[in-house]
């Protein structure tokens, strides 16, 4: 659906009480749908929590006709009717800290992190503190799934091989989580340059620039990358982390890392060329820009 035909009323609101609108409902071809505020209210959620839930795919969204992401409402009322709602989504996207983890396995908070080092445990998300410190987040049902699949780790002296990570400097926290948000965003990604920055962000300039020689093309992907659900933006601090963390700095990862880049480039390629200047720079890269992506501000993953 094009811009003329929303101006020309192909896409109305939906009337609330009394003949007004409802506030951030439409109707498309896909039936009405609202933003993420209204779906989150509606579904029992804070809007972090909402966004977590977009992110896991828990939580099914579409973009609409103005190219801004839109849930549907049968999406909604398909949530509303499952048993335990709400309870059920609000825990599927429970995060717990180090301190919270640790007491909901039994464990202390130094075994707790020794297991997240080791890649026992993988964030899901990250925030700041007011030291600018990074402070990992998980997933309480992954926490009490591990524990349920593996409670040796939680007793008595660790294994061979977990002291062996740890005794050589192992944090598999940030390639954990940074490879949980690629696959996640990927998941959340059609069209093919979207992917392909998508996975641009796990390799350093210098790497990137040894793969994609085309200047033009990375700065497509500048353009396309996925920053935030729902246009909210972190601060400059939290991108700044946040880039700095999606990038592999490990020889195995930098390896698989490039690989995949050329597989989903030789896609985007395919499918089109990326925009040069004055051939509509502007015009090719906004209509990839619709997709739903993780959140970048602190809350998010």
């Amino acid at each position: 659906m094009t811009t003329n035909q929303l101006r020309n009323g192909a896409v109305r609101a939906e009337s609330g009480p009394g003949g007004t609108p409802a506030p951030d409902t439409v109707r498309d071809e896909g039936g009405r749908t609202c933003g993420a505020a209204r779906a989150a209210t509606e579904l029992g959620l804070k809007r972090h929590e909402f966004d977590l839930a977009v992110y896991l795919g828990a939580v099914r969204v579409r973009s609409g006709p103005d190219g801004r992401t839109r849930i549907g409402s049968a999406e909604i009322e398909r949530l509303r009717a499952q048993d335990g709602f709400p309870g059920v989504l609000r825990e599927r996207v429970r995060t717990v800290g180090t301190a919270e983890g640790a007491r909901l396995l039994g464990i202390s908070p130094a075994r707790f992190t020794r297991l997240a080092r080791a890649g026992c445990l993988t964030p899901v998300a990250f925030h700041l503190n007011r030291y600018r410190a990074v402070v990992w987040v998980y997933l309480a049902q992954e926490l009490e799934a591990t524990a349920a699949r593996s409670p040796e780790l939680l007793v008595g002296n660790s294994p061979p091989w977990l002291r062996g990570r740890l005794d050589a400097g192992a944090d598999r926290r940030p390639r954990n989580w940074r490879s949980r948000r690629i696959e996640r965003l990927l998941a959340l990604a059609d069209d093919p340059w979207v992917r392909a920055a998508i996975v641009a962000q796990g390799l350093d300039p210098v790497q990137l620039a040894e793969v994609v020689d085309d200047p033009y093309e990375r700065a497509h992907f500048t353009r396309v990358r996925p920053e935030a659900v729902f246009g909210r933006r972190g601060s400059v601090a939290g991108r700044e982390t946040m880039a700095r963390l999606m990038q592999a700095d490990e020889p195995d990862e930098i390896l698989w890392r490039r690989i995949s880049l050329i597989t989903e480039l030789d896609a985007a390629r395919e499918a089109r060329p990326a925009p040069r200047p004055g051939d509509g720079w502007a015009d090719a890269a906004d209509g990839a820009l619709a997709g739903p992506a993780a959140s970048a501000r602190h809350r998010g993953p």
